[in-house]
């Protein structure tokens, strides 16, 4: 059983702005410390103000890799203003738009997890355009809409390595629970053959890739 973040760890994302709850962040914490163990980078798409980035940080610093999270800072649909997820907290003032990078930074800074991730600042499908190597871990909790949680995982999924995880966030079968865009992500998955679910917490599904493609 993967040992679960010291307390201080879980504190720290318990303090940290964002929308994962705990339940699902010891489930995440657990598969990244699963997939740090192919010595692969584990990344995640969607980075909002780091509160996932802490656990995905403690797994790999634990295990001698390096965290990625990729975000283009700006808020996704749902966080824009006049949405139900929009916080003015984190508006940039001067140029009148998201900008949660600040907050992001400040999170890693009061975790003292800095030195172990490498934020990836542009859009997801740019990144991964450019991104060559390998991954033990891919995290899609990215925008929720079918255009970019397919952009996600058509961008992503190919890196992920033999035996490596995917985990999908958001999946709810139910339409009256939530957006069904990484709901149809987590199916095209099982679907293509290459991945096999290891494990469910209620909206967090952790895929192992099992067969070539995507």
């Amino acid at each position: 059983m993967a040992a679960e973040p010291k307390p201080e760890i879980l504190a720290a994302f318990q303090a940290a702005k964002g929308f994962m709850p705990v339940v699902e962040g010891l489930a995440l914490h657990a598969a990244a410390t699963d997939a740090a163990t192919l010595g692969l980078p584990l990344l995640e798409v969607g980075t909002y103000c780091g509160r996932s980035t802490i656990l995905l940080a403690d797994a790999a610093r634990a295990a001698g890799v390096t965290a990625l999270t990729v975000d283009h800072h700006r808020g996704s649909e749902e966080q824009q203003p006049g949405w139900e997820y929009h916080d003015p907290t984190v508006v940039d003032p001067e140029v009148g738009r998201m900008d949660t990078l600040p907050t992001f930074r400040r999170t890693l800074h009061a975790a003292g997890l800095e030195d172990h991730v490498v934020a990836l600042v542009g859009r997801s499908p740019q990144v991964a355009a450019v991104w060559g190597g390998k991954l033990g871990f891919v995290f899609i909790d990215g925008g929720h809409t079918d255009e970019h949680a397919n952009g996600d995982y058509e961008g992503w999924a190919p890196h992920v390595a033999e035996g490596g995880l995917l985990v999908i966030h958001d999946v709810f079968p139910d339409p009256a629970h939530g957006g069904q865009a990484p709901y149809r992500v987590y199916l095209r998955a099982l679907e293509s053959g290459a991945f096999t679910e290891v494990s469910v917490t209620d909206s967090l599904r952790v895929l192992r890739r099992t067969g070539t493609g995507i």
